[in-house]
Formats: C-alpha cells, structure tokens, sequence
C-alpha cells in the first residue's frame, strides 16, 4: 500500500471513505505493525459530505450510495470496490480532478 501511494501521489493522499471514522483504523492499524508512517496522516473525507456538497443538498448525504456498482456486503473489499465505483462516477459525472481517477 504504502509503495503504491508513494508512485502514484505527489502530495500526501487523502482517505476518502463511505465511513472515515471506522474505515481509517484499518489502513492505521496496518501501518503501526509494519513500523511505518501513516501516507495518509491523521485525516480522512467521507464521500457523502463531497456528494452533499456537490449537490448542494445537506439531505443528499447517503444518496451517493446509489452509484455503487458493487454490492454493499459489509465484506471489506466489496465495501471498497463499491465506494471506488461511486467516487469515481462522482469524479467523471462532475469533471473533479483526482489524481489516479480522472
């Protein structure tokens, strides 16, 4: 993980997540036992507060979920494959700029 962000990052990644709060602790926990920096420091983005604010309706926070192709399982690499899905339909349907997305 860390070698790939490192080739594919120019500026410190962001975490962006269905639930930053829950999901960061993961990638966290992984780099404490190797020893190793966190790349993505102390910090993550929830998709559903870029959504909202894209759409510019607060109420619209969940609504992203809909663009998961993916089923949501609660099967770790399902969840990540679905919320990739969204974020990237959000990046093109929107024209933003992510590295490694658009």
């Amino acid at each position: 993980m860390i070698a790939f962000l490192a080739e594919h990052s120019t500026d410190r990644p962001s975490f962006v997540s269905d639930n930053p709060a829950f999901d960061f602790q993961w990638p966290s926990h992984y780099c404490a036992r190797i020893d190793a920096p966190n790349p993505f420091g102390h910090s993550g983005r929830r998709i559903g507060d870029l959504y909202a604010g894209l759409t510019r309706k607060w109420s619209a926070a969940s609504d992203w979920k809909k663009f998961r192709k993916t089923a949501h399982t609660h099967d770790p690499v399902d969840d990540a494959l679905g919320n990739a899905e969204a974020l990237i339909y959000l990046a093109d349907h929107y024209g933003l700029k992510i590295k490694g997305l658009s």
